[in-house]
């Protein structure tokens, strides 16, 4: 059964399963990594979402506003041995959900092209391509999505 516990970025969780996140895209990513790596910064971020399967922390997500009354997903991610169990979707669903008890109305967020997965969980749950925002306008590598739920 999967637990999810709302916190924050000091969340001790949070943070090993975001240094697992970033070793996956440091690999993956090859030399564009340290262009993404410089808006991912944990300073600070309010609303995260921790996953747990037996206790065990097994999948991330998070959540900052981009301007009024959007807010951008950042930090997903699942440990590779519980990928394909839902859990990604449950964390993108919490995080929604969170965001409209917050009153935001839109989500937005960023992925790599060869981030394949995490594009079709953003296409399966309603997300829809958007021109590419904010810092990562014009970065060929990356796909902007966003998704009404106000």
């Amino acid at each position: 059964m999967i637990h999810l516990k709302r916190t924050d970025s000091l969340d001790v969780d949070f943070v090993a399963l975001v240094k697992k996140l970033d070793a996956y895209l440091a690999e993956v990513d090859g030399d564009d990594h340290s262009f993404y790596d410089q808006f991912n910064k944990l300073d600070a971020i309010k609303n995260v979402v921790v996953a747990y399967k037996d206790g065990i922390a097994v999948g991330c997500g998070a959540m900052k506003e981009l301007r009024p009354q959007t807010m951008e997903i950042k930090r997903m991610y699942t440990d590779p041995a519980h990928r394909g169990e839902g859990i990604a979707s449950f964390i993108l669903k919490e995080l929604e959900t969170w965001a409209v008890e917050l009153q935001y109305e839109l989500c937005v967020l960023e992925t790599g092209i060869r981030q394949a997965e995490a594009i079709r969980l953003y296409h399966k749950l309603g997300y829809e391509p958007i021109a590419n925002y904010g810092q990562y306008a014009g970065v060929a590598t990356s796909l902007c999505f966003e998704k009404g739920i106000g």
